[in-house]
């Protein structure tokens, strides 16, 4: 029981520190991507909750 409790927090340490090294290299273009993700979602929304208001008005109409 005790090896696998050392080998639990030999895997936390491990993944942890991978975590760093790998969080520590920036992204150049993570403004533009940013940028056009958040377009993006914004346009899905939009159009789905367009969608759904004219589905509930549809609804509502046929009541």
């Amino acid at each position: 029981m005790e090896i696998l409790i050392g080998l639990v927090i030999l895997i936390l340490v491990i993944s942890g520190i991978w975590t760093l090294l790998i969080t520590g290299k920036s992204d150049t273009d993570y403004r533009s991507s940013t940028k056009r993700n958040t377009t993006n979602l914004t346009l899905i929304y939009v159009v789905v909750i367009g969608l759904s208001l004219i589905a509930l008005a549809i609804y509502i109409w046929l009541l």
